[in-house]
């Protein structure tokens, strides 16, 4: 794995309008904390972070901080994104012990295709999209893939039922739903009727057609005479 280096900056000002200050300059405010250490606030170069993020492990690339002329192993522990704009305008890292197994979330992904249950009309739901599990930060994995391919309708996926890397375990509530089964849901269109129209439904909801007789025409001819009578 290539060593993935970032560079700090510890010299920048507190504060809202400081913190907006250095957005403008490309650089993004932060704080590195943890293994008991005292919390530093840091700026970061906006680009480089973002190719730090970039790579197949996501969020869970693991970093060497530059913090001080010191090199600390680090995570991402927390992204702010502005509520409009795509950037980032905070990022929390935590600093890292490669000997201890730290908890972080791994995305997951559904791969093959489950025939018995598309033969059923069927589909495979996916109920959750990341996991939360221990590991130490050299054995994170980039994400975990789960083979539906034998799924038949009925069948479900948990938590407790995956099948982990070597030095990975699980953090999370083993009875989670993951992945299951369920009907395709076909969606009917109704037919348009005339709201201004009385429309007589037959027992399956659908409304009567009937055709003009020769008795209804002289009846509404007949009412049409009365009309322009009166």
């Amino acid at each position: 794995m290539a060593e993935l280096i970032l560079k700090t900056d510890t010299s920048r000002e507190l504060g809202t309008r400081p913190s907006r200050r250095l957005r403008r300059t490309g650089r993004v405010p932060g704080v590195v904390y943890g293994l008991g250490g005292e919390s530093v606030s840091v700026a970061v170069d906006a680009r480089e972070l973002r190719s730090a993020l970039t790579t197949d492990a996501g969020l869970n690339a693991l970093l060497t901080l530059e913090v001080d002329g010191d090199r600390q192993l680090g995570l991402v522990k927390d992204l702010q994104h502005h509520p409009i704009r795509n950037e980032v305008i905070h990022v929390d890292f935590i600093r890292v012990d490669a000997d201890v197994a730290v908890e972080v979330e791994v995305r997951m992904v559904l791969e093959g295709d489950a025939t018995a249950v598309t033969n059923e009309d069927g589909v495979v739901d996916q109920a959750a999209f990341t996991i939360r599990v221990l590991a130490k930060p050299e054995a994170i994995p980039n994400e975990l893939t789960i083979d539906i391919s034998e799924m038949v309708m009925g069948d479900s996926v948990r938590a407790g039922d995956l099948e982990l890397p070597e030095g990975v375990e699980l953090a999370g509530d083993p009875d989670e739903l993951v992945a299951s089964t369920s009907i395709r849901v076909m969606e009917v269109e109704a037919p348009e009727v005339d709201e201004e129209l009385e429309v007589e439904l037959d027992e399956d909801g659908q409304p009567i057609v009937r055709e003009d007789t020769d008795e209804d025409a002289e009846q509404a001819d007949a009412a049409t005479s009365e009309d322009a009578e009166s």
